[in-house]
């Protein structure tokens, strides 16, 4: 049997535990090379789920890890306080580095991250969190190239996810990889998931482009701008509007937005090409001249590069009810 150790520390997050108990945790006779076994793990016997003073009981204590195949980590804290070492308990960092050193599989979900990184088995790897905890985990572990974008990250014998159902995308691939394609398919139609969803973490986070201070003299420009999205400009004719040479401008520009004019107005015109995706039918065609593209095969090509998937995926995530 492939035994999957999911290992928990004084807080855990339900979802994704459930999640590691759902794939690895279930018989599936329907599969006839199925062979996982899955056990919790906990530094402490009670643990707090925090939602809704719900407890659970961990069956195991960290010495069931020196069994595993697979270590799975489905959350960890993600605190910002240096000085709480209680974080990553040194009998549970030691125990995933000997995990590690006999070559069983170690794997993250959402903040799980941290633990693993504090292992210093990350430095110098690509590794993924979830969007929001992503910065806090570069600036802790500045040897970790951290990718903020993807849904999962396999650096074999390590793996990584975003939060919550990202956990998912990547329990998949792991059964993927395992027994193939059939097998994780199978496993994806029971729980009602697609096997695998296209994009990256990007679709699903709402991040503006740098905006200026109020008092700033490029302010209203930057308003205008943002009203006339489907108007075709130049960095010259831009900074006429703003009755500066076009070097002062596209300086103080990138001084004030951490960004090109055009760069900026290129994201702005797919914020306003995904709003659109969501709140309305129109064909991609449409959506393109209405936000400043010359053709629906221009907005596809920067949607996919700024959001990490194309439209019409985006739109049967995000509005599935429309046709695309």
């Amino acid at each position: 049997m492939h035994r999957v150790v999911s290992i928990v520390g004084p807080k855990i997050a339900l979802f994704e535990l459930a999640v590691a108990c759902e794939v690895f945790g279930i018989d599936r006779p329907e599969i006839p090379s199925w062979d996982y076994e899955h056990v919790v793990c906990a530094v402490s016997t009670s643990v707090d789920a925090g939602q809704g003073g719900l407890r659970v009981s961990a069956p195991h204590g960290v010495e069931a890890v020196a069994s595993a195949d697979t270590v799975l980590i489905p959350a960890w804290s993600a605190s910002g306080n240096e000085t709480e070492p209680h974080l990553y308990p040194a009998e549970v960092v030691s125990a995933l580095l000997a995990a590690h050193a006999r070559g069983a599989r170690l794997v993250s979900v959402c903040t799980g991250a941290f633990l693993l990184a504090a292992t210093g088995l990350l430095d110098g790897k690509r590794a993924t969190t979830h969007w929001m905890h992503a910065e806090e985990l570069a600036r802790r572990f500045p040897a970790v190239d951290v990718d903020p974008s993807v849904l999962y990250v396999d650096e074999d014998p390590l793996f990584t996810s975003a939060g919550t159902a990202a956990g998912i995308d990547l329990c998949l691939h792991l059964v993927r990889r395992d027994l193939g394609a059939e097998a994780a398919n199978t496993v994806a139609r029971r729980m009602v998931v697609p096997p695998h969803r296209d994009g990256g973490q990007a679709q699903f986070v709402r991040t503006p482009v740098p905006d200026c201070p109020r008092d700033d003299p490029l302010r209203p420009l930057l308003a205008w701008m943002a009203e006339h999205l489907e108007e075709q400009v130049t960095v010259e004719s831009l900074a006429r509007q703003a009755d500066m040479s076009a070097r002062t401008f596209a300086r103080r520009f990138v001084d004030v937005t951490g960004t090109t004019p055009l760069q900026w107005l290129l994201t702005q015109r797919v914020l306003r090409a995904r709003a659109l995706l969501e709140t309305t039918d129109l064909a991609v065609e449409q959506i393109a001249h209405r936000c400043g593209f010359s053709s629906g095969a221009g907005l596809r090509v920067h949607f996919q590069r700024v959001v990490g998937a194309p439209p019409a995926a985006y739109r049967r995530t995000f509005r599935g009810d429309l046709a695309s």
